[in-house]
């Protein structure tokens, strides 16, 4: 009699595969949205397990940048777990990235960062998850975003993270209730996530100029928000916690091989979320 292993199928995903892989990052109470997977279908890779009767039941995928690559979207549903299908489907990643002469990257919670340093990544820089209330009021002195804005937020955005990707900026500006800000040395950029709404990436020059940038997304809608905010960023956390917000994950920046950034994270105040670095 055949196992249940024997009987799973690996392959690589399809644009229609999209709700599927939805119902797998939302049952594990992830805030990526159908928007985010057609990002990774579009422009990277996912590799997906399914078991009898086509049900998806785990994925991984890797999103190449210019010089390095990210793994991110490992899941599998809780009844295939513990039977080495997220380690399979990581590795072939990693490996997939190498063999593009990227090096592979990616956002770890602390149980995925006591894994990965195992297989050889280090640590860059840590970050941590904000949770609060968002809410309606007039920002002012920053300038809200547009499509013609591109050009420049790809290249304010480029300098921070390390590589440019105008596809992932696009898809970002493009969705509904997507609430962008620029000023003349920054950005940020507020989208709509399935339990909250992501802030990120936030650029700046320095903390002033992204403090102001900061409340224009913070007050450009009520409801829910979640923000990925670099550790040592500490007028921003005391602008937060003031606003009511509160820790709710950490996460470490890992690479294999490096603990050198790519680009700078000076100006980087917030990431885009893990799954996009």
């Amino acid at each position: 009699m055949a196992s249940i292993e024997d009987t799973l199928i690996t392959e690589i995903l399809a644009r229609a595969h999209a709700p599927a892989a939805l119902e797998l990052s939302a049952e594990a109470g992830w805030n990526q949205t159908a928007d985010d997977w057609k990002v990774f279908l579009a422009h990277g890779r996912v590799t997906g397990v399914f078991a009898a009767g086509r049900r998806l039941v785990a994925t991984a995928a890797i999103l190449p940048y210019a010089r390095f690559g990210y793994v991110a979207m490992v899941l599998v549903t809780p009844a295939f777990r513990h039977r080495g299908i997220a380690t399979r489907l990581l590795r072939d990643a990693i490996a997939t990235l190498e063999t593009q002469h990227r090096t592979p990257m990616l956002d770890a919670t602390p149980a995925g960062a006591a894994v990965y340093r195992p297989l050889g990544f280090r640590e860059m820089f840590s970050i941590r998850r904000w949770q609060g209330q968002g809410r309606d009021a007039a920002p002012s002195g920053i300038r809200q975003a547009t499509s013609a804005d591109l050009p420049m937020l790809t290249e304010l955005d480029a300098k921070a993270f390390g590589a440019p990707r105008p596809f992932l900026i696009a898809s970002f500006l493009a969705r509904l209730g997507t609430r962008a800000f620029i000023s003349a040395d920054g950005l940020v950029i507020r989208r709509s996530g399935l339990r909250a709404d992501q802030i990120g990436p936030l650029v700046a020059r320095d903390e002033t100029s992204a403090a102001n940038l900061l409340a224009a997304a913070l007050d450009a809608a009520p409801g829910p928000v979640f923000i990925d905010l670099l550790d040592g960023r500490e007028f921003l956390a005391r602008m937060l916690s003031g606003r009511g917000f509160e820790v709710e994950r950490p996460f470490t920046r890992m690479a294999l091989g490096t603990s050198t950034p790519f680009g700078d994270p000076a100006l980087l105040f917030a990431a885009a979320g893990p799954e996009f670095g």
